[in-house]
């Protein structure tokens, strides 16, 4: 069984490509933190692995029309493992996760520290709806007697 789950942060705003035949695909990198760390080692400060992350089609288009860097998701994919010829003629590794779902942990103004609507989204190639930054963040709150169950 492949199968990878993730949280972290973007370390840098997503890239997002296509290829020969119009199909989008988006390459991001994502620091998780590791559970733990030797007290030796980083003077005590927690320590992370930055992860290559890929995504395709219509997830690649969400990915980078919605993510920049700081911004906290997590992810379900695969590993793959590929291997490429270098202009010097060796022969070059990648480690990768290919991401099938993700999910926004934040929302877009909480990185940069301002308020307002969180971009939560839903859809199949999603999961869950990311939670909402204020009970009134899909705007003027409707009075009890007004909802219909």
């Amino acid at each position: 069984m492949n199968k990878v789950i993730l949280i972290g942060r973007l370390t840098r705003d997503p890239e997002v490509r296509y290829t020969q035949t119009g199909i989008a695909v988006c390459t991001f990198t994502l620091a998780v933190d590791r559970r733990y760390a030797r007290k030796n080692e980083n003077n005590g400060q927690p320590t992370a692995d930055f992860i290559p992350i890929v995504t395709w089609r219509k997830l690649a288009e969400i990915c980078g029309n919605n993510l920049t860097k700081g911004r906290r998701i997590s992810l379900e994919g695969s590993m793959q493992v590929r291997s490429y010829e270098a202009q010097d003629g060796t022969k070059r590794y990648v480690t990768e996760v290919i991401a099938d779902e993700v999910e926004f942990l934040d929302s877009r103004n909480a990185v940069s520290g301002e308020g307002g609507y969180s971009q939560g989204m839903s859809s199949p190639a999603m999961g869950a709806p990311a939670q909402q930054s204020s009970p009134d963040s899909f705007g003027p709150a409707i009075p009890e007697e007004e909802i219909p169950f």
